[in-house]
């Protein structure tokens, strides 16, 4: 049971612990953009994995499917 404590799960207390780390490590002025460049890298991954996708379902031209 120890072993599946310790592999687990992140508590509230855990978070802020995290954000206080994270805001002393980075400052408040620089969070904002942090998060603004997570956002975007974030809308970029989803709308690549979409194109793929959707090349992945029209069949090419000339290709005969089975």
């Amino acid at each position: 049971m120890n072993l599946f404590v310790l592999a687990g799960f992140i508590g509230p207390q855990e978070i802020i612990i995290i954000l206080i780390i994270v805001l002393l490590l980075f400052g408040g002025r620089k969070i904002p953009e942090l998060m603004k460049g997570l956002g975007k890298g974030m809308k970029e991954f989803k709308k690549a994995t979409k194109d793929e996708d959707n090349e992945d379902d029209v069949s090419e031209p000339g290709k005969i499917e089975k």
